[in-house]
């Protein structure tokens, strides 16, 4: 009997250990990004940082380079199929996780536009990169037209897929305290990560996106958690205290907008009622109305397609994005 006892004992110990293997820690150590994965040494505020990054070069290099920006709720990771792409057509493609996010350090320091797009452009420095396009996705849209912007001489196409930020949401978000939405954070679960990327992202749920939700969701078992949700605060009031939309016209560089009219974005969503979540965050109009803004933009719509096209329908986005690199 003690043998018996003894023996579910350990079984059950084990059982625990594997249910644990989806912990993941904030820096996503145990998550395997498609390339191999590089640092730089940043400093702000007085710290020590490190920007983790990729750069895959081509066999048959054209000269040209992509940077890839990624948006808030992801990482480098989940641009394998992109960067595959590129490297077929001959471009050299530089995918950096922000500070905050992915395998880069995450500190407690005034998070702005400006602040990110300084660090990207003394990754490019690192790498002796003196000019390239740029495609940010959802918050890595806001970034690249904040960079294009401040380095119009540095970006030789905006491409802009699905971003955020199409709108001020001052309007009509209400304001939350960074330490009020410190405390929603805290409260994310694997449940709540789903639920609102099928509300938002998708508009029919494919198991192959659990991977997404399993990033997302897999921090919030670690020790470290907290800080991850600070930060992911701090990031949320960047966002909302810092639009881009009034400067669409300010852009001197080519735009092209890439974008999938079933997406349903809004940055606090939540917080809204059910009548204004059904107003805003419309992109089958916002693509045209933010298409007028930009001088000589070029739009590009996804029929049925939500906030990630190149997840979505990778074939037809990626055939879409090498043609309008040309």
């Amino acid at each position: 009997m003690m043998r018996i006892l003894y023996t579910l004992l350990l079984l059950t110990c084990f059982s625990q250990v594997q249910a644990q293997t989806d912990t993941l820690s904030i820096t996503l150590e145990n998550v395997k990004y498609p390339y191999p994965v590089k640092f730089l040494e940043v400093n702000a505020e007085g710290q020590d940082l490190r920007m983790a990054y990729m750069d895959v070069q081509p066999q048959n290099p054209n000269g040209r380079t992509v940077v890839l920006f990624h948006g808030k709720n992801f990482a480098g990771y989940y641009w394998k199929e992109v960067i595959q792409a590129l490297n077929q057509g001959g471009y050299r493609v530089v995918v950096p996780d922000q500070i905050g996010f992915g395998k880069s350090s995450k500190p407690f320091i005034h998070y702005s536009f400006h602040l990110l797009a300084r660090f990207n452009k003394q990754l490019l420095d690192s790498l002796n990169i003196t000019k390239t396009s740029i495609l940010g996705h959802s918050m890595g849209g806001m970034l690249a037209t904040r960079f294009a912007l401040l380095y119009p001489e540095r970006t030789e196409k905006l491409l802009l897929e699905n971003p955020i930020g199409l709108e001020d949401y001052r309007a009509f978000v209400p304001y939350r305290s960074t330490e009020e939405q410190y405390k929603t954070e805290l409260k994310t679960s694997a449940e709540s990560v789903k639920k609102y990327y099928e509300s938002s992202y998708f508009p029919e749920w494919k198991p192959a996106y659990n991977y997404l939700v399993d990033v997302a969701a897999g921090v919030t078992q670690s020790a470290d958690f907290p800080r991850y949700a600070k930060v992911a605060a701090l990031t949320f009031t960047m966002i909302y205290e810092q639009p881009v939309v009034h400067e669409f016209s300010n852009l001197k560089v080519p735009v092209v907008l890439f974008n999938g009219r079933e997406d349903k974005t809004i940055v606090g969503k939540g917080l809204l009622s059910k009548e204004d979540q059904a107003k805003y965050g419309q992109y089958k109009f916002l693509g045209k109305e933010t298409a007028k803004k930009i001088k000589g933009a070029r739009l590009v719509e996804f029929e049925g397609v939500g906030h990630i096209p190149h997840i979505q329908i990778p074939k037809e986005f990626v055939s879409s994005l090498l043609a309008n690199l040309k």
